[in-house]
């Protein structure tokens, strides 16, 4: 053969991958990824990672049997916000007896709640807009996606801690007020 046709079939063959040089360039780009992730995405520190809510008191709400006669008045946390009423009593682990959130929503229609991340049973309360309760769940099951519905459109919803709504004997018809003190 000659040195022509020699130099051509070098040319033409495909050169095979060198094996090292593949595994080097797999575990370099694998550590470089990790870093990224390590210290590129990783907190700094700087950012609030929150495992546990506390009661805010943000106004006072009374509840009145359907002649106004009083009940019970308690401290109220208030969700007005989408962000708020996502939230919130998920990842509390205690309420006090004189104390319940109040949902309002920016319009009467049927509500549901559930109790995902909500480490401690509640009474919920169905509100209207008349400001009227118009059902209870009590006893909720606590870490559940059970549903809890209205069985009426409501504008608002009161939680309290479970056994409440029986301890004041809380009932359908019942009537409720509120002022924010924040």
């Amino acid at each position: 053969m000659s040195k022509i046709n020699k130099q051509r079939n070098k040319i033409t063959k495909n050169p095979t991958p060198n094996k090292r040089n593949l595994f080097i360039g797999i575990v370099t780009v694998v550590l470089i990824g990790a870093f990224f992730i390590l210290y590129v995405i990783q907190p700094t520190g700087e950012e609030e990672i929150v495992t546990e809510y506390f009661f805010k008191k943000e106004g006072e709400l009374v509840i009145t049997d359907s002649m106004g006669v009083e009940k019970i008045k308690i401290d109220i946390e208030i969700a007005d916000t989408y962000y708020e009423r996502s939230l919130g009593l998920m990842l509390r682990s205690k309420m006090e007896l004189n104390q319940g959130m109040l949902f309002i929503f920016p319009v009467e229609e049927m509500q549901s709640f559930w109790m995902r991340n909500t480490r401690i049973s509640l009474d919920i309360m169905f509100i209207n807009s008349k400001f009227e309760i118009i059902n209870i769940h009590r006893n909720t099951r606590t870490m559940s996606d059970q549903s809890y519905p209205s069985e009426k459109p409501a504008q608002f919803v009161l939680e309290t801690i479970a056994g409440f709504s029986d301890i004041y004997k809380i009932e359908p018809g019942d009537r409720v007020n509120w002022v924010r003190t924040q």
